[in-house]
C-alpha cells in the first residue's frame, strides 16, 4: 500500500508562484508513474500534469503547459508541481496520484493511490 500527503498549498495573487510537494510512502515510488490532478468547485477531477516512472517523460494539461513544471526526486520518494503564472482558474483542491504502472495516464480511473489533496487559491 502507498500513502501519498501534499503540502504547499495555499492563497497567492494572479501571477504569483506556489510550489506543491507529494510525500510517498512505500518501496513502490521509484517505479510508479504519477500524476496531479485538480477539482474545482462543482467540476470534475482534472489531470494537471503526469510523469513517468524515471522522469523521462512528463505531459501537461494544455491550459498549463509551459506555466507548470512536474518533476519527482525517486531518493527522497517525493513528487513535486512548481506552478508559475497562476490564474484565478487554477483555484481548486490539487491532488497527487500514483499508479502501480510505470507508464503515465491522463485519467482519472488509471490512478491507484491518492492523496488527501491540497487547498490551492488564486486571487484576482
Amino acid at each position: 500500500q502507498v500513502q501519498l500527503v501534499e503540502s504547499g498549498g495555499g492563497l497567492v495573487q494572479a501571477g504569483g508562484s506556489l510550489g506543491l510537494s507529494c510525500a510517498a510512502s512505500g518501496r513502490t515510488f521509484s517505479s510508479a508513474a504519477m500524476g496531479w490532478f485538480r477539482q474545482a468547485p462543482g467540476k470534475e477531477r482534472e489531470f494537471v500534469a503526469g510523469i513517468t516512472w524515471s522522469g523521462g517523460s512528463t505531459y501537461y494539461l494544455d491550459s498549463v503547459e509551459g506555466r507548470f513544471t512536474i518533476s519527482r526526486d525517486n531518493a527522497k520518494n517525493t513528487l513535486y508541481l512548481q506552478m508559475n503564472n497562476l490564474k484565478p482558474e487554477d483555484t481548486a483542491v490539487y491532488y497527487c496520484a500514483g499508479r502501480t504502472s510505470r507508464w503515465g495516464s491522463r485519467i482519472v480511473h488509471d490512478y491507484d493511490y491518492w492523496g488527501q489533496g491540497t487547498q490551492v487559491t488564486v486571487s484576482s
